[in-house]
Formats: structure tokens, C-alpha cells, sequence
């Protein structure tokens, strides 16, 4: 077997699982699960309605590159939402089974291991934990930047030591982030952009909640969007995105890479040997997804909603509750241990919060997630109000 395999960690809701283990939660309160990032919002007949519409293209073998149609939306989507130039469809963009397992792939296509030393691959901490199992199984090794509330949430680089960073051939940005929903501003995009041109390392950029935002006149600055205003090409940067969130079809499994040609270009081969291509109903299911916006601005509104009723109800039990800039989860700093909080509201309330801790690394002396817990806004809003009050009602 890979020896890498063995240096790969639990999940964090195998160790949610774990950390539940005997506990029985209490019968008067219904099940609310705050830990996992699925969308429950529904579905768009109009997404369903394509499905199934187009499911005589089981019968063929889909293109690893997608049907143009599906990569034309997808540029078009990109111009409306970035403002960015058009794309090469046959070359900078390419539809994939969700950001997910295209993240983890992009690392295995990028990292070269022929060098002298060791690959580094840089990763925000808390991080998605699909970064540092690509970085392991692709043989390198990560290296964690702490995002604390003392830096506002956003990877400093200017903390990575010179060797790691002449060793560094890849760096995951997650903006917005999780868990802390922050976004970068166009300062950090460009320091970022000025580190890559120094040390040549490619920036995968993990964008899958930019649709989630509270101000309809300000979305989230993505990669080639910040590439774009500050004057550059695409070069060594690429995007990863997804209708997970977007649309609330996390079970569709439909996203897309975009951004250097030459680089999508060689991900596009990998891909090929990697035998991943996107089934055709869901590929058209997507061109409709992409190429409408009012059912995105519908599922925004609902996250306002929540958001809006839950962030000062728990105030009241943890002041340190802010409103994210992006994305649909709540990083709340409790003050106490984050494990402990979680098995509370478990055994009290039937309330699954996810613990901060399971979603970070001890690096540079601390764990930066400990005492935090996530709590992801995606139940209906009802059921959402009713679990916050639950937890001031217990609290208090």
C-alpha cells in the first residue's frame, strides 16, 4: 500500500462520532445537525426538471472536457459574475464532479517530487481537510499558516520562512473561508500573486461558497477576478468551483477548474488516465444551473434570513458571534473547550455542533480552531431559529 495512506487523519465527523460515543441525546428536543456544510435548501425545478429531461445521454460515454455548451455557460457565468475577459473553453476551463475531488486531484497533477527537498504545499489552519490529504498522497508536505482572529482570519505569508516558501509548489486559498467565511480583499490577492511570481508556486483558489454573500452590490473578489483588477494574466492561478452551494445540489457533484490554460490544459490529460468524466444529465443539468442567476439570489435571501435571526440570539451567550462575510457558517469563538461545548449540546439539546479543534492542525504551538465551534446555517430557517434559542434558553 501507499505509505502516505498512513499519515492521513480521521475525518472530523468520524471524530464528531468518536467524540458522541455513549452519549444519548435528550428525546424532548428534536434532531438539529448545525455540523455539516450540506445544503438543504431545495433543489430548482428547473435543475431537476434538465435532469431529467436528459437522461437518454446515460446511453453514451461522456468527454473528460464536457460537452462546449457546458463550458461556454460556464465562461459566460465567469464574464457576468468577474468581469473577466473571456476564456479559452477548449483550454482554461473544465467541468469537474464537484470542487471536492478535483481539489484533491489538482495536487497530485501539480506537485513534482523529482526535486532535491521535499514539496511544500501551504494551507490556511483551519483548513478543508481534502488540502492536506492531497498534499500527503501527492508527497509532499504541508505547511499551516494560523488564521486567528489577531490577522483578521486571512493567511499571512509574510509568517512563511524563506526555505519553505523556495520549496512551496502549491498554496490552497479558501476565500470565502471555512470556517471563518472571511474574504480576501484585493490587497491580500495581490501579495499572494507577488509570492507566487517570486517562488513560482501554483494557487489553487477554493471559491465553492462565493455565491453565499449578504450584499448583493459586493460579491466576493475571486482569483481571476483580483487578477484581472490588479493588471495580471492567469498565470499559475487557478479557480476552483462549484453548484454544491450555489444551487443546493450537493448530490449533482458538478463544478469546474478555470483559469491558466496551460496548467487546466495538463490537468485535462491527468484527468483523462484518471477517468472522470461528468455524466451527461448532470452535465445539462449544469448549463441550466449556470445560466441562471434568480434561483442563486432566492437561496442568498434565505441565508439572510437565518443569519440575520440567529447571529444576535446567540450574541447574548457568546459575544464574540460575528456576522461571516461570506459562506453559510457561523466560527464562533466560546471561550471554553470546544469539545465539551459540543458534547453539551448533544446530550441537552439534540444539537450537532461541530468543534473547531477537528477542523485545524496543532502548528506553530497552538491548535487555532481550539475553542471555536462551526455551526453551518443550511436547516430551514424554523427549525435553524428554534435550535439557536434553544442554546440561549440552556445557556443563560
Amino acid at each position: 500500500m501507499n505509505p502516505h495512506l498512513n499519515l492521513l487523519q480521521p475525518y472530523p465527523f468520524q471524530r464528531l462520532r468518536d467524540l458522541f460515543e455513549g452519549l444519548t441525546p435528550n428525546p424532548d428536543f428534536a434532531p438539529v445537525n448545525l455540523s455539516i456544510g450540506e445544503p438543504k435548501h431545495a433543489t430548482p425545478e428547473i435543475i431537476t426538471e434538465a435532469l431529467r429531461a436528459n437522461l437518454a445521454g446515460l446511453a453514451s460515454y461522456p468527454t473528460t472536457i464536457g460537452v462546449p455548451a457546458l463550458r461556454e455557460a460556464i465562461n459566460q457565468w465567469l464574464q457576468r459574475r468577474y468581469k473577466i475577459p473571456a476564456l479559452n473553453i477548449d483550454k482554461a476551463i473544465l467541468p469537474v464532479n464537484g470542487s471536492r475531488e478535483a481539489l484533491f486531484a489538482f495536487a497530485q497533477a501539480v506537485i513534482d517530487t523529482s526535486v532535491s527537498e521535499q514539496p511544500v504545499v501551504i494551507s490556511p489552519n483551519p483548513f478543508y481537510q481534502i488540502y492536506e490529504g492531497a498534499a500527503f498522497l501527492a508527497g509532499a508536505m504541508p505547511y499551516f499558516i494560523n488564521t486567528t482572529p489577531e490577522n483578521d482570519f486571512v493567511m499571512d505569508l509574510a509568517l512563511v520562512p524563506v526555505e519553505i516558501l523556495k520549496r512551496t509548489q502549491l498554496v490552497f486559498v479558501c476565500s470565502p473561508g471555512n470556517p471563518s467565511g472571511k474574504v480576501m480583499d484585493l490587497q491580500a490577492w495581490k501579495t499572494l500573486f507577488e509570492l507566487s511570481d517570486q517562488y513560482g508556486f501554483v494557487i489553487a483558489s477554493d471559491e465553492c461558497y462565493s455565491e453565499i454573500y449578504f450584499d448583493e452590490a459586493n460579491p466576493p473578489v475571486g482569483a481571476l477576478e483580483a487578477a484581472h483588477k490588479l493588471g495580471r494574466d492567469f498565470s499559475r492561478v487557478v479557480m476552483f468551483s462549484s453548484l454544491s452551494k450555489r444551487s443546493n445540489v450537493p448530490g449533482m457533484r458538478s463544478g469546474f477548474v478555470a483559469g491558466d490554460a496551460a496548467i487546466v490544459e495538463k490537468f485535462a490529460l491527468y484527468r483523462t488516465y484518471h477517468g472522470c468524466a461528468m455524466n451527461p444529465a448532470v452535465q445539462a443539468a449544469s448549463i441550466v444551473a449556470w445560466n441562471d442567476e434568480a434561483h442563486v439570489i432566492e437561496n442568498r435571501k434565505l441565508y439572510s434570513e437565518k443569519f440575520n435571526a440567529v447571529t444576535p440570539l446567540l450574541k447574548q451567550v457568546w459575544a464574540e458571534t460575528e456576522f461571516p462575510d461570506a459562506a453559510f457558517y457561523l466560527w464562533i469563538n466560546t471561550q471554553k473547550d470546544d469539545t465539551v461545548i459540543a458534547r453539551e449540546l448533544y446530550q441537552a439539546l439534540n444539537i450537532t455542533v461541530l468543534p473547531g479543534s477537528f477542523l485545524a492542525r496543532e502548528a506553530h504551538n497552538i491548535n487555532p480552531g481550539k475553542g471555536f465551534i462551526r455551526m453551518a446555517l443550511v436547516a430551514p430557517t424554523r427549525e435553524t431559529l428554534t435550535a439557536a434559542q434553544q442554546i440561549v434558553n440552556y445557556f443563560k
